[in-house]
């Protein structure tokens, strides 16, 4: 029985060649996975028939843009993703939606194998194969870049002996990711560290320096979720591709860090994450407002290692799954409305209301009808700092 091989197929260059150098390489055949996860690229139907053309037996093309902005996006969102305090998780969520989708055509197609584009140097390899080893362990994986050591020479050389329809020409000074969470870019001039980004690098969002009016937005959450903007009852993918537009029109989500690759490495990433640190801004905001003390100052501690996890490749772990169901539960009061201005880069929240809300104007003002007994702080104070001071104490009495 012939072997199948199943492809991450993104229709670009280095894919399409992929699949006659699969075929040739292990004798299998190729079915080729592209997923739209909202990166704005070519029409669906061009790329399943580029990928036909190519030599695949079969082009499994996929609409997800719904599913990862209710599924991947908005799971992040609640956890207040932010690797290394920065990195709003923009590739790393969108790898175990597309290795969902690679383990599903395996199973309807019978593949044995699947296949990446990534090299053995980034983060992505782990992504796929992690996901994979949990979701379907049968399955080998090749990976070209890595394990024949591919590159771009080769590919296009080869893509001009088989004449594939692929534009060979195109050469883009750096290596670009994205989705509707976000746009990562890398490489080239970018990687002197010294080196400031320049205008040309973005393309979700506008340079914040220059004039203009600012921009003012109402989000509305229910249970941790956006479900509104200024009042309009909106899909998680509609909200998400809205504020894409709006906040970046205002520059905001610009991102320019060192991170701590996976493997080992350091390296230099530009960001654009308009909608998503717009989004993480007014959720931690209204998070601040409804969620009890103890339970926020633990969730912060979950949040974290939540983000580790997924940007480590354990989407599909059994702790991320432990970690899910706090954190589903500690949104059951995230529930209300944040004003946000959007203008010179910068999201600011300016507005908060909730039914669930835990301030308590009347506790908390200094004004004529306060509520708050301050007679039985003196008390509370001596208890809370009792430890202490009885350490102080036996310290002086020691020294």
């Amino acid at each position: 029985m012939t072997e199948r091989v199943v492809l991450a197929y993104s229709g670009g260059l280095d894919t399409s060649v992929a699949i006659p150098f699969l075929a040739e390489k292990t004798g299998a055949e190729v079915i080729a996975v592209a997923l739209d996860v909202g990166q704005d690229g070519e029409d669906l139907e061009v790329i399943r028939k580029r990928a036909l053309a190519c030599g695949a037996v079969e082009a499994v093309v996929v609409d997800a843009k719904e599913e990862f902005a209710s599924d991947f996006c908005i799971p992040a969102l609640q956890a207040n993703a932010l690797y290394m305090d920065r990195y709003p998780l923009l590739s790393s969520l969108s790898r175990p939606l597309i290795v969902k989708h690679l383990a599903a055509a395996a199973r309807q197609y019978g593949g044995t194998a699947v296949s990446h584009g990534c090299t053995g140097k980034g983060n992505d390899q782990v992504r796929f194969e992690a996901g994979l080893a949990a979701l379907y362990p049968e399955l080998k994986v090749i990976a070209p870049a890595r394990d024949y050591a591919w590159t771009r020479d080769k590919a296009i050389a080869l893509a001009e002996e088989k004449g594939l329809p692929i534009d060979v020409s195109a050469k883009s000074p750096y290596s670009i990711d994205q989705n509707l969470w976000g746009r990562a870019v890398e490489t080239g001039f970018l990687e002197d560290i010294w080196n400031g980004p320049i205008e040309d690098v973005y393309a979700y969002t506008s340079d914040p320096s220059v004039p203009r009016e600012a921009d003012e937005v109402t989000i509305t959450f229910a249970a941790g979720v956006p479900t509104a903007l200024d009042g309009r009852a909106l899909s998680p993918y509609q909200l998400i591709a809205e504020l894409n537009q709006r906040a970046g029109a205002q520059g905001v989500g610009r991102i320019d860090m060192v991170e701590d690759r996976l493997v080992g490495i350091k390296s230099r990433e530009i960001y654009e994450a308009p909608a998503a640190i717009t989004l993480l801004a007014a959720h931690m905001e209204l998070e601040n407002v409804t969620v009890e003390r103890d339970q926020a100052r633990f969730k912060r501690s979950v949040d974290q290692r939540w983000g580790e996890l997924v940007y480590d490749g354990l989407w599909f772990s059994p702790l991320k799954a432990s970690l899910d169901a706090f954190i589903a539960s500690a949104q059951q009061h995230v529930t209300g409305d944040i004003r946000m201005t959007l203008h010179g880069g910068r999201a600011v929240v300016t507005g908060r209301r909730s039914g669930a809300s835990l301030y308590d104007y009347d506790l908390a003002t200094y004004d004529t009808g306060d509520t708050f007994d301050q007679s039985m702080a003196k008390g509370f104070v001596e208890l809370w700092s009792l430890p202490s001071k009885i350490a102080a104490k036996r310290d002086r009495a020691q020294a």
